[in-house]
């Protein structure tokens, strides 16, 4: 059985609470291990409004409550999206159109399996043996057209191309949900960023920081650290899951 440690931090304007973004649910026992495992959640939003903040803690705590009182060993591929759609639908039933686009990204281990669901342009990175990949695709405008091979507009800077969001949680009552589903090793570590962290910060910069970083704690602060030193934003989040094997095999 995998063990995980965990660590994050962020770097917000004055007038947030710096974890308002993170939401997480670990197991306190063995057998909760087994049965449920881990949630991790990081979410952020477009643009710095007390209404997003207040959807964004909305949405993080009734997201981690469902996953705690779920069924033991229910599939986290079916019950993670589930589990957005309804907060979500809740959202707009408390706020209706007052919300603004939130990005969101929730990964649930157990076992051997990390499942990845993710709406916005919040990612995820995979980093194994010191190469980082990245298994989230950015649901914004510019980049599904780049997908889809159309020339996006050469004068469209690089924050109007965040301000259209593709997908979102929070803009309407159905959101499509990508589901990304890993195996994962002893010495995996999975990075879960925000649009203001990856935006300053190289893939080789996050790969040297983490491999050269046993302790998550220490590897989390110095990449933000190394975020704010290149970039200005609202809001810049990191979540570090590194996986090690389990020493306690009751």
């Amino acid at each position: 059985m995998l063990d995980v440690e965990y660590a994050q931090s962020s770097h917000v304007s004055p007038n947030r609470e710096s974890d308002s973004c993170f939401a997480s649910m670990l197991p306190k026992t063995q057998e909760q291990r087994r049965t449920h495992g881990w949630l991790f959640a990081l979410a952020d939003e477009v643009v710095s409004e007390k209404q997003a903040r207040n959807s964004i803690a909305f949405v993080l705590k009734d997201i981690a409550a469902a996953f705690g009182s779920s069924s033991p060993y229910e599939l986290h591929r079916a019950l993670l999206p589930r589990l957005i759609q309804q907060a979500n639908a809740k959202l707009m039933q408390t706020y209706g159109k007052s919300t603004v686009p939130i990005s969101l990204m929730t990964c649930a281990l157990r076992s051997d399996c990390a499942v990845l669901c993710h709406v916005g342009d919040v990612r995820c990175y995979l980093i194994r043996r010191g190469h980082a990949e990245l298994l989230t695709r950015d649901h914004t405008v510019a980049n599904d057209s780049r997908r889809l091979g159309l020339a996006p507009d050469q004068h469209r800077s690089s924050y109007l191309d965040r301000q259209s969001l593709a997908r979102s949680i929070g803009t309407h009552a159905f959101v499509a949900v990508d589901v990304t589903e890993r195996q994962i090793i002893a010495g995996d570590v999975l990075l879960a960023c925000s649009y203001g962290f990856y935006s300053g910060v190289r893939d080789v910069d996050m790969e040297l920081i983490v491999s050269g970083n046993r302790d998550p704690s220490i590897a989390a602060r110095e990449l933000i650290s190394t975020a704010k030193a290149k970039i200005s934003a609202e809001m810049i989040g990191v979540q570090i899951m590194r996986i090690g094997e389990s020493t306690n095999r009751a």
